[in-house]
């Protein structure tokens, strides 16, 4: 059968209504299999893969099943390798040999999250389909891309044409009168850094609202720098708002994968460097006033392989989870949730709630806003956060303690100065650290912390918390987390006991900042 008529005949069961990110087709959904369509806080991740993965060995079924009911998410954006695929989602040898990702999402990954959610399973549960895009000269992106052409062949085909320009596919794998009016509108583009920005630049002009590009494990391969960030986000500031801080794969022994010799590859507490450090990339970035988040993810691909000789990572919600504040019912409400930075992550169920504002009378911002206040303003800043008994280990947990981080915000660098390559935020500080003697119970058994602070300055506040002491050998020094070890043993089975050992023991969480605007004037009632 031809791609053509495959497609016709996937119109023809609204499937694309289900690639698209929606629980069900729109007609057959009833109000039993629909998520709650008011504001709350969902758990979730971007980025797993399947057996379309040609380095994955675990099945769509699977994941969902782990990720669902095993693991408690809410949503899930499965993230396949945007390359070739050899199997389908159950991993049987495709007919025929290797087809494009976006075609395998077409023909098997969207056709089978519709017949498992027919057959009942996963309800009130968002599903979508992105994919892990290779940026060119670069490293992997997390990519998805929604449309408002539900029920059509263009909404289907949108992550086919972007594999096609993007990738260095061959032609001759796609559709001849797809590619003649995709060449019509576009250049091919898939080898070069310019490629890559024009990658960006497409999405941002075509999806802006609809569409996200978050850098995933930024510091495994050292390409990234700290300009391409302020490129990318200058770019496309709809679409490439993010980056995987909190990387996945950490059952591997180098944890995280990260595994190179220099210190800035490595990752801390499981974080990537650019997050991990105090006063480093990401605060430089915050300290531009930028609205750019952090993400954890499992990059599942397998635990432990079928041979028990390797392993990889964890299930999707089973060691990390997002939490993102959800307005609406639809992978769109969540995406919107993304962009938004109302949201925070975190390594070992070390918490399950959290809420964090300033306050200034009537005014009030949460992660991802800005309060404005006038110079000399008294700001409340409250923390309220929960804890699970255990987590997924089976392990108790308890914060240890909460850290208050504040930088100065001073505005965007000029593109081509000194500055557009520094990689540090100098102002950035623990403001305060907290401990279980500064927090109560309230009656919502949230832990609340209250601390006042005397507004001067553009800033933002943002907080970090783990289970561990302030000093403790090998794992943080006066608060900040060390360098993680390679878990290197032999005896197999012994190295990924071990392993999962240091993996829960040394938890930590980070929320997206909020920013305060200090003027002279008068502050509008508006916080955003």
């Amino acid at each position: 059968m031809t791609h053509k008529l495959k497609l016709l005949t996937i119109l023809s069961l609204s499937l694309s209504i289900l690639s698209q990110g929606l629980p069900t087709s729109a007609k057959e959904a009833d109000s039993k299999n629909k998520p709650e369509t008011a504001g709350k806080w969902l758990k979730g991740e971007y980025h797993a893969h399947t057996f379309q993965s040609d380095d994955a060995q675990q099945s769509l079924k699977s994941v969902l099943d782990n990720a669902f009911n095993k693991y408690g998410m809410d949503w899930m954006a499965v993230s396949d390798h945007l390359r070739t695929s050899s199997r389908d989602d159950e991993g049987n040898t495709i007919p025929g040999g290797s087809i494009p990702l976006s075609q395998g999402i077409i023909d098997y990954q969207a056709p089978k999250i519709k017949q498992l959610q027919d057959a009942g399973n996963y309800k009130n549960k968002i599903i979508f389909t992105g994919f892990e895009w290779d940026m060119p000269t670069y490293e992997h992106v997390g990519v998805g891309i929604l449309t408002d052409k539900l029920g059509t062949a263009e909404g289907l085909k949108v992550s086919n044409q972007f594999e096609y320009l993007f990738t260095n596919r061959d032609e001759k794998m796609f559709d001849p009168a797809d590619v003649a009016v995709w060449n019509a509108k576009d250049s091919r583009a898939f080898s070069t850094r310019e490629d890559a920005r024009t990658a960006l630049s497409w999405l941002e002009k075509n999806y802006a609202k609809t569409s996200y590009a978050i850098l995933n494990h930024p510091s495994r391969k050292r390409v990234y720098t700290i300009a391409d960030f302020r490129d990318f986000n200058n770019i496309a500031p709809d679409v490439a708002f993010g980056f995987e801080g909190m990387p996945g794969n950490q059952m591997e022994p180098d944890r995280g994968g990260l595994n190179l010799s220099t210190p800035e590859n490595r990752t801390y507490g499981g974080s990537d460097y650019m997050l991990a450090k105090l006063g480093g990339a990401w605060d430089a970035l915050l300290g531009e006033g930028r609205r750019f988040w952090n993400f954890s993810n499992s990059d599942s691909h397998f635990e432990i392989s079928e041979n028990r000789l390797y392993s990889s990572g964890y299930w999707p919600g089973e060691y990390s989870k997002n939490y993102t504040w959800v307005q609406g019912a639809d992978m769109q409400a969540v995406l919107d949730g993304m962009r938004s930075g109302k949201s925070f992550s975190v390594f070992g169920d070390l918490i399950n709630a959290l809420d964090f504002s300033a306050e200034k009378g009537n005014r009030k911002a949460e992660m991802g806003e800005n309060l404005q206040v006038k110079n000399k303003d008294m700001l409340k800043l409250t923390i309220r956060f929960k804890s699970s008994n255990k987590n997924n280990n089976g392990d108790p947990v308890k914060v240890d303690h909460v850290d208050l981080i504040s930088g100065d915000v001073t505005g965007k660098i000029t593109p081509g100065t000194d500055a557009y390559s520094k990689s540090t935020n100098d102002t950035t500080k623990v403001v305060k650290r907290f401990t279980a003697k500064d927090w109560k119970m309230d009656s919502q058994g949230f832990y609340v912390i209250n601390y006042s602070v005397k507004a001067s300055r553009d800033q933002y506040f943002r907080l970090r918390g783990t289970n561990l002491g302030v000093t403790v050998e090998g794992e943080t020094l006066n608060g900040e987390p060390l360098m993680d070890t390679k878990t290197d043993i032999a005896d197999n089975e012994t190295r990924f006991t071990e392993i999962n050992k240091r993996n829960y023991k040394d938890l930590w969480f980070y929320s997206n900042p909020i920013f305060v605007s200090v003027s002279d004037e008068k502050p509008d009632k508006d916080n955003h």
